[in-house]
């Protein structure tokens, strides 16, 4: 076990002068491997922008992020967008399914779109723990939100990232749905060695992670550090 993710002074500013938004203002955060953490604040509060740093969709105005030990705006834009493709999942509100693609289809489509060698073995656990088994060749207009977020979850965790990043992944859910989904992500993390940072104003979702930090005003208030 080590530090699998950090940040160091990370910064994000828009505009200038009177007019500057600090969207992040000096964050400094490590991630253990294997940690489910969670960052918790209100709309403004910047953690949209640090978990897009967190996972190389946008440049910082000043800092770094490592991942691994590697300083990932040292990369070029595409070794950052391989870099991002391989090694980080994604997981949004918002569940981004082709719908003319059935279930299995969708899971399978980032790694057939970079090459990769695919694990079958891996993707039919990662179908089976996620309870989708029955439901590989159903549209995504067949499935309840519930269903279409585990499909996100499936796909984010079919190429074998090392770290998992989710943004609002239960905001479209009701909260059994949500907790179940929570309950879903823990699993998965501990049986396939995933580190997980998951962004959400809510905190009775937040308390579910190993750790939980908060950020108000581009700066964290509590917890930047393991414990």
């Amino acid at each position: 076990m080590g530090k699998i993710l950090e940040t160091k002074e990370l910064k994000k500013y828009y505009g200038s002068g009177a007019g500057i938004v600090r969207a992040l203002d000096g964050v400094n955060l490590s991630v253990e491997e294997g940690e489910f953490l969670s960052i918790v604040g209100t709309s403004g509060s910047g953690k949209s922008t640090l978990l897009h740093m967190l996972g190389g969709l946008d440049r910082p105005t000043d800092g770094k992020v490592y991942v691994g030990g590697e300083d990932i705006f040292k990369l070029k834009e595409d070794e950052l967008t391989i870099f991002r493709r391989r090694k980080i999942g994604f997981v949004f509100q918002s569940y981004n399914l082709i719908p003319v693609l059935n279930v299995y289809e969708n899971i399978m489509l980032p790694i057939e779109l970079d090459g990769g060698k695919i694990d079958k073995d891996h993707v039919t656990k990662i179908i089976h723990v996620l309870g989708l088994t029955e439901k590989i060749y159903s549209l995504p207009s067949q499935l309840s939100g519930g269903q279409q977020q585990r499909v996100a979850i499936a796909r984010a965790l079919a190429a074998k990232p090392v770290i998992l990043l989710a943004d609002e992944p239960t905001g479209n859910l009701d909260s059994k749905t949500s907790q179940d989904v929570l309950g879903l992500m823990k699993v998965t993390g501990e049986q396939f060695g995933q580190t997980i940072v998951m962004i959400t104003h809510n905190e009775e979702i937040a308390q579910l992670a190993d750790r939980m930090i908060r950020i108000e005003d581009g700066q964290i208030k509590k917890g930047g550090d393991p414990a």
